[in-house]
């Protein structure tokens, strides 16, 4: 028979690792959740069934707190215009069952949002996933709370480019892109495209790695001579258009 909660996992990519979520997806079926089926101030599993858990590829920061990496589950408390989110060891409970105060790792407050949409079913969801960030966002009924999560992975990023930039396979594509990516090294970004491009001459999108560096370095005629030739290079694939669209793009800014 169908589930009245279904269990959903999901292994979202981040930074250099992953975050990985599982829980049970409880619907409205025409109750009142906040305040009536939850009561305000009241320990919430977070979900249905077993504990919600959340895993960590690396070492995250939420609310300016270290977290290491490794599983946790999510508890809460709803409140009318803010929530209390708690992180916590006991990843084995059957929802709040077993919950231990003293095996929190994280406890912090978050504010409520009212979206005019409805979410029938609950959901936790990554969103706006940045290189170093991204947001837990957590729906249902009518309220809506954004947890954004940080990575602090620079520093490892440059010195595992530095080393491998040195070796017998550089990744002269992959340093230029995250160099362009984070506004840094655009020096060195543009050095490693062009050796990017000497080793694939037909590659379009290097083309337009090297223009996005161009005018980062404030040198637009150039910008716009390397989109011009990425567009060229483009013709008679699946991204003529996209790449031609880039190029009118970059024409039009100074």
């Amino acid at each position: 028979m169908p589930q009245a909660s279904p269990t959903v996992s999901v292994n979202q990519g981040f930074s250099t690792s992953f975050i990985k979520l599982e829980y049970s997806r409880p619907s409205m079926r025409g109750r009142t959740i906040f305040g009536q089926l939850l009561p305000y101030g009241d320990l919430w599993r977070t979900g249905a069934n077993q504990a919600t858990k959340i895993t960590f590829g690396e070492d995250v920061y939420i609310d300016g707190q270290e977290i290491k990496a490794g599983s946790y589950a999510i508890y809460t408390i709803p409140g009318e215009n803010e929530w209390t989110i708690i992180f916590n060891k006991g990843t084995d409970n059957w929802g709040s069952s077993g919950y231990k105060k003293s095996e929190d790792v994280l406890r912090f407050n978050a504010a409520v949002h009212h979206p005019e949409h409805t979410y029938e079913t609950f959901s936790i969801r990554i969103e706006n996933i940045t290189n170093n960030s991204c947001n837990l966002v957590l729906n249902w009924e009518n309220t809506k709370l954004v947890i954004p999560i940080e990575v602090h992975n620079n520093e490892r990023i440059m010195a595992y480019l530095d080393k491998k930039l040195k070796s017998d396979k550089p990744p002269y594509a992959a340093a230029a892109d995250y160099y362009l990516e984070t506004n840094q090294k655009l020096d060195d970004a543009l050095k490693y495209i062009s050796m990017a491009i000497k080793e694939n001459p037909k590659a379009f999108h290097l083309y337009w790695a090297k223009a996005q560096i161009y005018q980062k370095l404030g040198q637009h005629k150039k910008a716009v001579a390397a989109a011009k030739k990425s567009a060229e290079k483009a013709k008679g694939s699946a991204f003529e258009v996209e790449y031609a669209q880039h190029y009118k793009h970059i024409q039009t800014l100074k």
